[in-house]
């Protein structure tokens, strides 16, 4: 007769396996309700988070886990709404505030970005070129902007449009800012994406503009996924929300790179 009770060793990675699934699931979730949810012990927790750590899977940081997006999984637009939602509203606000003369603006895919749209000015004529379908159809009804969507295939998960179509039409463009965000950033492998397609149209328009502003949550900072699109120092400022550390931010800012907390 076979045994069929789970080992100690396959309850752990069954038990892993769900606390993945809920990180993932949620955005984020706090250390301190993961026993309760879980039924075990905090310790254990704690050696699980450190496991999924060292896999690459998720990141710890301030008592919250938050799940690392990589070529398999990345998260959804509305899951990416609930994570850290008043820093992006910080960091949006801030970066609408360093436009300067551009007057033809390219808005990357993301809810970070789409927090950036909902604040562009209503005073001057703006064109605006984005792959976002949520940030085309905001922005079209407005009197003073001009809306270029580029063509190609839409990510369910993201709205946004990715493959050799988008990065094709950009090749023909001169954009005077670029708005862009990424799933990781490091000062080593620069900025990164899970997605092949999405790092293709995102590297089209780092070529396209003249000058180039990276935004993120601080928890962006540090974490490298799977295709790079971009090195630190193509962008003139890099904006993120002052709950990025100190000595993360001196690493940015030791590139040459301006960096600002909000």
């Amino acid at each position: 007769m076979t045994d069929s009770t789970p080992s100690g060793g396959d309850r752990s990675i069954s038990r892993r396996a769900e606390l993945l699934t809920l990180i993932r699931t949620r955005g984020r979730l706090e250390v301190v309700g993961m026993p309760e949810l879980l039924a075990v012990s905090a310790e254990t927790i704690r050696r699980d988070l450190r496991t999924l750590e060292t896999q690459g899977l998720v990141r710890r940081g301030y008592g919250v886990a938050y799940p690392v997006e990589s070529g398999a999984f990345e998260s959804a637009l509305e899951v990416r709404a609930n994570i850290n939602p008043e820093q992006k509203q910080r960091i949006a606000t801030a970066v609408v505030s360093r436009l300067g003369e551009a007057q033809t603006i390219y808005i990357d895919e993301g809810y970070q970005t789409q927090l950036v749209a909902q604040r562009l000015p209503l005073d001057r004529p703006l064109t605006i070129v984005t792959p976002s379908l949520p940030i085309a159809m905001l922005l079209a009804p407005r009197s003073n902007m001009q809306v270029v969507i580029l063509g190609g295939r839409v990510r369910g998960n993201t709205l946004g449009v990715a493959d050799h179509w988008p990065a094709e039409m950009l090749a023909r463009l001169t954009i005077d800012l670029a708005i862009l965000g990424a799933n990781g950033v490091t000062v080593e492998r620069g900025m990164t994406t899970p997605d092949p397609a999405v790092a293709a149209v995102k590297a089209a328009a780092v070529r396209a503009a003249v000058r180039r502003i990276f935004i993120g949550a601080h928890h962006k900072f540090g974490t490298a996924t799977f295709v790079k699109f971009a090195d630190v120092t193509d962008f003139e400022l890099m904006v993120t929300g002052h709950e990025l550390s100190a000595s993360m931010a001196a690493r940015f800012a030791n590139t040459g790179v301006a960096l600002l907390r909000v």
